[in-house]
């Protein structure tokens, strides 16, 4: 008993002043590590940063903090952490080469929600698809169909074409195409098309709305009709006046052509 408890004051003599030094490094490099992400998390949410690369900004922060502290507390300890370094150095640079897709996701992420071209809430056409964004995570966004459908494009995907928001201004123009036929009076019916549009309260008066002829067809004189409506309001008013114009047409007389072949029979003699 006696010759244990003098190796173990031995021990506690030699190693005691490390392992006091290694536990002071973990504690106070913890209690740092964790100060810091704090301050950094609220720092990018004062600079109006998006939330999602604020938290990840501030949990890459303390996790490299953390690491940098077991290293140092190793130290301590008299470990040799010059391996150490190395091994993590490769296992890096090996990480690295094996998520090269995901780290051109991750790079597209931080564009996303550094530039912000779209916000949660907008409806966009991008990467070949069109929804209502929901969200926007570092590595994909994920967009809402108008038929419900989720769909989740990975960021590398939308940042490498192009983005149409068709939310981003507050008014957005309709553009329609009426025909009538070439028996029909030309001013009578644009003079209907303008009446309809004055009529609806949701066409904008500036910018001004437009009619005019579009084109001489092949069995129609063609209109078209540009109203411009708030953002919120294009498909309510595009059906809604799609409607109008049917109605209104077939009420005063004017004739929407539609495709006909005349087929014509000769008997052989």
């Amino acid at each position: 008993m006696d010759n244990l408890a003098e190796k173990a004051a031995e021990l506690a003599a030699i190693h005691g002043p490390g392992v006091l030094k290694a536990l002071a490094v973990l504690v106070i490099g913890w209690l740092i590590a964790r100060a810091l992400a704090g301050i950094t998390r609220r720092m990018l949410d004062r600079s109006k940063i998006e939330a999602t690369l604020a938290a990840f900004a501030s949990r890459l922060l303390y996790a490299a903090m953390i690491t940098l502290v077991l290293i140092t507390a190793l130290g301590k300890l008299g470990v040799p952490t010059a391996s150490f370094v190395a091994v993590i150095g490769a296992a890096g640079l090996a990480v690295g080469f094996a998520l090269q897709g995901s780290l051109s996701n991750f790079a597209a992420g931080i564009m996303l929600i550094s530039f912000r071209p779209f916000k949660v809430g907008d409806f966009v056409e991008a990467a070949g698809v069109a929804g209502t964004i929901e969200e926007i995570q570092i590595f994909a966004t994920r967009l809402r169909t108008p038929d419900n459908k989720a769909i989740i494009v990975p960021n590398a995907a939308i940042t490498g074409a192009n983005i149409t928001n068709f939310s981003a201004k507050d008014a957005r123009r309709v553009d329609m195409v009426f025909g009538i036929s070439y028996g029909d009076d030309l001013k009578k019916a644009k003079a209907i098309l303008e009446e309809l549009l004055a009529a609806d309260d949701r066409v904008l008066d500036d910018p001004a709305p437009r009619v005019a002829v579009l084109e001489l067809g092949d069995s129609s004189v063609n209109f078209v009709v540009r109203p411009w409506v708030k953002t919120a309001d294009y498909w309510d008013v595009l059906f809604d006046m799609t409607e109008a114009v049917k109605l209104a047409f077939d009420e005063r007389n004017i004739t929407i052509p539609f495709p006909q072949h005349d087929v014509h029979m000769h008997q052989a003699g």
